[in-house]
């Protein structure tokens, strides 16, 4: 069974976390608060970079973004971080049994559906920022903090 990548909601805190506090983010600041070993997060930093979201301090550590927080969407960050290739949420099993009514066909008939699907979590990922994102984290923070 393939497993969703966690890479899309390890970017999005790396990205809040650089908006919240940019001079702090470091690698192992951020590996630190995603819990995560900090080569895992220099990869989703290469990839955020390479997309043009973010640009990293050379030396002095730290990174920023390329973009306002309202101009991020959730899409932009799926996408910077999932390869054209593996952008497909769902997958379909391959090597089936062509003497199955089902599996002769499978391919054919689910892959639209699957489409559709992906195409209508990609509409809702574009309507949400970054700092939208970061307005609800900022207010569960303070009601957790009460």
């Amino acid at each position: 069974m393939k497993q969703i990548s966690t890479r899309f909601s390890m970017a999005v805190h790396t990205l809040s976390l650089i908006d919240m506090c940019p001079l702090e983010c470091t690698g192992d600041f951020i590996a630190a608060s995603v819990n995560t070993n900090p080569v895992v997060i220099r990869r989703i930093m290469s990839m955020l970079k390479k997309a043009g979201l973010i640009e990293v301090r050379a030396g002095v550590g730290g990174a920023y973004l390329l973009r306002k927080p309202e101009q991020i969407t959730l899409l932009d960050i799926y996408r910077a971080v999932h390869a054209a290739d593996e952008n497909q949420l769902f997958g379909i099993h391959g090597d089936s049994n062509i003497a199955c009514p089902v599996g002769r066909s499978i391919e054919q008939v689910l892959q639209q559906e699957l489409l559709d699907a992906q195409h209508v979590m990609e509409q809702r990922l574009a309507r949400t920022t970054l700092d939208q994102l970061n307005e609800q984290f900022a207010m569960t923070s303070s009601s957790i903090e009460q």
